[in-house]
């Protein structure tokens, strides 16, 4: 019996910084020039959460500190590129943001003010949001 086809593993991040959502402007196809969350594909030999701090790394320059799990999504037809799932982490920000990697650019928007947003992530937003003003409200006292 050969190796069963699976959905690809990708990780989320709900990246606040301050009272803000950090957003990148993806570089790459699919939704190129779109604001998406930052997140990427889990490499081999790395966990969820090992993949979700370097992707929130690699893409916007901030140190990631993980707080809490928002959710998994798993609609087929979530990334035109195919089946992935994706695991959404609410997190916490330090540093300076600077785009790189996948990402032309990063910028903080408030929650309740954001551009349109690539493959499923208003979606993931709209699950995730009272973690994130928990976390930020946690954050800030």
């Amino acid at each position: 019996m050969g190796r069963p086809i699976t959905p690809l593993l990708t990780v989320d991040l709900m990246l606040a910084m301050g009272d803000r959502i950090v957003l990148i402007k993806r570089a790459n196809p699919p939704y190129q020039g779109q604001w998406a969350l930052p997140g990427g594909f889990v490499e081999v030999g790395e966990t969820v959460e090992e993949a979700a701090v370097r992707e929130g790394n690699e893409e916007t320059g901030l140190d990631v500190e993980l707080k809490s799990l928002v959710g998994v999504f798993s609609d087929p037809g979530r990334d035109p590129r195919g089946h992935t799932v994706s695991i959404c982490f609410a997190a916490l920000g330090r540093g300076i943001p600077q785009a790189s990697t996948d990402a032309q650019d990063v910028a903080m928007f408030d929650l309740d003010d954001l551009p349109p947003l690539a493959f499923d992530h208003q979606h993931i937003i709209n699950t995730g949001r009272e973690k994130l003003r928990e976390l930020i409200f946690q954050a800030q006292h």
